[in-house]
């Protein structure tokens, strides 16, 4: 069972989303309609994920998002936003979500990426992939070269396989395989997998489907 907190001004879509949620055997623990409830929110509930809409009133989803991870990094960000804009996708995940959804997405996929930044990976569902193809259009700086057993380990994750997949798929433990990601953080200096996939995305080294 996952604990969710949500944080979006529009009551309706909460009520929406907080069904759906408890539908699938989660708590939504607590639900905010502006970026500085949310902060508050988040501080006494300790959620495992936030989902945070970008355009609220009195402080925005982005300042919201960083003040939650300089706070409390173990809480997960997964913004759920109207926009699609380049400028803002970048912004929420330098901030540090995790996973980036557009509000035409179905339930489905903010369950499944939900449930996968809880358990430590990457919400690489096709909006996301999207949004991070156009992120990196305007990237340029250059990064340490990753091994071929790290290039085909970043590349089974950003097709939206989890480590338990590429442990099996490629015959090693799932320790080892957390051992890689460790190792391509240090090398493209980066504390998240989304970053790191942003970073060899950028560099050329992995492709996006």
């Amino acid at each position: 069972m996952i604990r969710v907190m949500l944080a979006d001004d529009h009551q309706i879509l909460r009520e929406g989303i907080r069904r759906g949620f408890e539908s699938a055997g989660d708590t939504v623990v607590a639900e905010a309609a502006d970026g500085e409830e949310a902060i508050r929110l988040a501080r006494e509930h300790s959620p495992d994920v936030v989902v945070m809409d970008l355009s609220m009133p009195i402080m925005d989803g982005v300042t919201a998002t960083r003040r939650i991870r300089e706070e409390m990094p173990e809480v997960k960000v997964v913004v759920l936003t109207m926009h699609d804009d380049v400028s803002r996708t970048r912004q929420a995940l330098d901030a540090g979500a995790v996973g980036y959804l557009s509000k035409g997405c179905s339930f489905s996929d903010v369950l499944d990426t939900v449930h996968a930044v809880a358990g430590g990976e990457t919400g690489l569902t096709p909006e996301l992939a999207v949004s991070m193809l156009r992120a990196v259009e305007s990237a340029g700086d250059d990064q340490p070269l990753l091994s071929d057993r790290q290039v085909e380990i970043l590349q089974a994750i950003a097709d939206g396989s989890t480590t338990k997949q590429v442990a099996r798929d490629l015959g090693i433990t799932q320790k080892t395989v957390h051992n890689h990601l460790n190792a391509i953080y240090r090398r493209l200096d980066t504390q998240s997998l989304t970053h790191a996939v942003l970073s060899a995305v950028r560099l050329g080294i992995i492709e996006l489907e």
